[in-house]
């Protein structure tokens, strides 16, 4: 539990508060950050997503009955808190947005990092091709809630094109048959590839923390609880509980946890304030569950493995 602390946590945390106090302290602008969020989603993201899958082995990355349990789980929990956020949240306006930030994890930025320090190259193949699958049904999911819910809604053929146009899912739809048929890249193309990918992570990570807002909270409070203790607790428990009732363990089991305990995506607050949401209760949530992620995630793991489990 302390290597996996020490290893994957900590530098984690360190890269988040470093955007966040460099930020504060205007060492870095909203213009820096706009620029290097739009660097990393629409390049080297995509790139880091392609080198890994692309030169993995197909069997492993691509696991389909991985990917099958992580949808259904998804469906059924996102089922079953939207019932719940019916009667319970308020007001009507808030609901799509709890909803949202319940289950909606960030795999791409934090849940990759996970993986990438705890389970390296190996590792990433498999939650690159995993998340790729889940990101699109998240991307569903939210939309079909936030519409739900929202006076001002968007056209679902818009969301549609946005997700084909999407370039994690373009990068990772390429690099699949480069895994199938065992295709080499050239050594230079590689190798300049690796170098471009390797700004992202720690670009990623400086650029959430520098977006995280806190603000008062005593009138949201009880909505983000709400959010926080589905998105940190129950969506990854019954992640975990479905993968290992199945027959998961190990390195996949851990995949599993790592990318369904990671905080609420940045994105589910551009999603609700397009939508015309409050966007303030997002970010609330956005910036909470990024905080009390991190703590239950070591406590998650170490249960894990001190379970043998992983």
């Amino acid at each position: 539990m302390f290597t996996f602390i020490a290893d994957t946590l900590i530098p984690i945390l360190l890269l988040l508060l470093m955007g966040w106090a460099l930020y504060r302290y205007k060492l870095l602008n909203d213009g820096f950050v706009e620029a290097g969020s739009k660097l990393v989603f629409n390049f080297a993201l995509p790139a880091l997503l392609f080198l890994s899958i692309s030169q993995a082995d197909f069997g492993h990355a691509a696991n389909l009955p991985l990917i099958a349990i992580g949808a259904v789980t998804t469906v059924l929990f996102f089922g079953l808190l939207m019932l719940c956020c019916h009667g319970t949240v308020t007001p009507d306006n808030a609901r799509g947005v709890v909803v949202q930030g319940g289950f909606r994890a960030n795999m791409g930025i934090i849940g990759l990092a996970y993986c990438a320090n705890t389970y390296g190259n190996e590792g990433l193949a498999v939650a690159s091709v995993y998340l790729g699958c889940i990101t699109i049904l998240f991307n569903i999911l939210s939309v079909f809630v936030l519409n739900f819910y929202l006076a001002g809604t968007r056209s679902i053929v818009h969301h549609i094109k946005g997700m084909l146009t999407n370039p994690l899912i373009i990068a990772i739809v390429i690099a699949l048959p480069f895994s199938y048929f065992q295709l080499h890249l050239p050594a230079w193309l590689l190798k300049t590839g690796r170098y471009f990918s390797q700004l992202t992570l720690p670009l990623a990570l400086i650029c959430t923390g520098a977006s995280l807002q806190f603000r008062s909270f005593s009138s949201d409070w009880r909505n983000i609880a709400i959010a926080t203790t589905c998105k940190c607790v129950f969506y990854p428990l019954a992640m975990v509980v479905s993968a290992y009732l199945l027959g998961f363990t190990g390195m996949y089991l851990g995949i599993v946890l790592l990318l369904a305990i990671a905080p609420t995506a940045a994105a589910s607050y551009v999603m609700v304030r397009n939508l015309g949401g409050d966007h303030r209760l997002a970010a609330s949530i956005i910036a909470v569950t990024t905080l009390v992620s991190l703590p239950v995630t070591a406590l998650a793991f170490g249960t894990l493995r001190y379970l043998a489990l992983i």
